[in-house]
């Protein structure tokens, strides 16, 4: 199943795609350690178990959402909070860029969650990498991100943000929570990463 902003899944509201999220990337993570799927899924063949293009697209982005998934206490579910908006985009966008995808957590939640959004991107730009994906599609990926935060956050900032957010997820709208910004964000990286893999 293709959970994204926009699905029906999605518009159960952002705990259920964050649950839903978390659950399959441990299925998959798990399928993967057991050597059930070749790892990363950017490097899969046709004839490879789960490799037809959106299932390469599918556990690519899981693959990025991973690092969010490691952080400590499962902090990871501010993502999908309305009150931790304003902080975790305020430390997004203090965070300087990295390159790394191996990363040390400092015990500071919103530091914690900007590293790992980070190195997901970076996880993106190795796997465009491996699957030969067009690199200018992904040169300015962070600088990209950083626009749609700097968004966000002014969104965030408005008077009555918190309360248009509720109206919207009862009206089964999607508001620029992180977590939807991520995802779709991740998303769009791992569909042309898909791609790239199946055109050979």
């Amino acid at each position: 199943m293709n959970w994204r902003p926009g699905s029906p899944a999605a518009q159960d509201g952002p705990q259920a795609l964050l649950e839903q999220i978390e659950k399959r990337a441990k299925q998959y993570l798990d399928d993967a350690d057991n050597d059930k799927l070749v790892y990363p899924a950017c490097k899969r063949s046709s004839s490879d178990a789960r490799g037809d293009q959106p299932s390469i697209c599918d556990h690519t982005r899981l693959e990025a959402f991973r690092y969010l998934l490691m952080v400590p206490r499962r902090e990871f579910t501010q993502l999908a909070k309305p009150d931790s908006q304003p902080a975790l985009l305020d430390a997004y966008l203090r965070q300087l860029p990295h390159d790394e995808t191996v990363i040390e957590f400092t015990g500071d939640v919103t530091a914690d969650l900007a590293i790992s959004v980070i190195a997901g991107f970076n996880w993106l730009n190795y796997c465009a990498a491996l699957a030969g994906a067009d690199r200018r599609q992904f040169s300015g990926m962070l600088n990209h991100f950083r626009k749609i935060a700097a968004t966000a956050q002014r969104w965030w900032t408005t008077e009555g943000a918190k309360e248009r957010c509720n109206e919207m997820v009862l009206a089964r709208k999607e508001p620029p929570l992180l977590l939807y910004l991520i995802w779709a964000d991740y998303t769009r990286l791992a569909r042309q990463i898909a791609a790239a893999r199946a055109a050979g």
